[in-house]
């Protein structure tokens, strides 16, 4: 069985929202180092319950949360979820010691991400 990994927040202004949810909730943001602005949230303590997440400008303009469930096999549940009816709207991607994602819609519509991970990625 697979479970929610993290969950990501897409926004056309990421600076307001790191504002908004520190001053709200306390969360934690650290900035990724790579060409692409990208965020991890720290949610709380690793041994309280809970799922960190991750901030990103949306690609398209459209503010969303996107759910990642960890899998064991990227390519094996790529495959998969196209068989059930699943469509890859991101195709995997490589990051870089850390290991793989690829968004998708379930059939309907909704965007789920799929997370790898593979120390040896590159």
């Amino acid at each position: 069985m697979s479970r929610i990994l993290r969950f990501e927040i897409q926004a056309d202004e990421p600076n307001q929202l790191i504002e908004f949810y520190t001053r709200t909730f306390n969360w934690e943001f650290t900035k990724f180092p790579g060409p692409q602005d990208y965020w991890f949230i720290k949610t709380g303590n690793s041994g309280d319950p809970g799922i960190d997440g991750g901030l990103m400008k949306s690609p398209d303009g459209t503010t969303r949360t996107i759910n990642s469930i960890e899998v064991t096999s990227i390519d094996e549940y790529i495959e998969s979820l196209t068989l059930n009816g699943g469509t890859i709207v991101v195709p995997k991607m490589s990051m870089p010691g850390m290991g793989y994602l690829a968004y998708f819609t379930d059939p309907s519509g909704t965007i789920v991400g799929i997370s790898q991970s593979d120390s040896s990625a590159r």
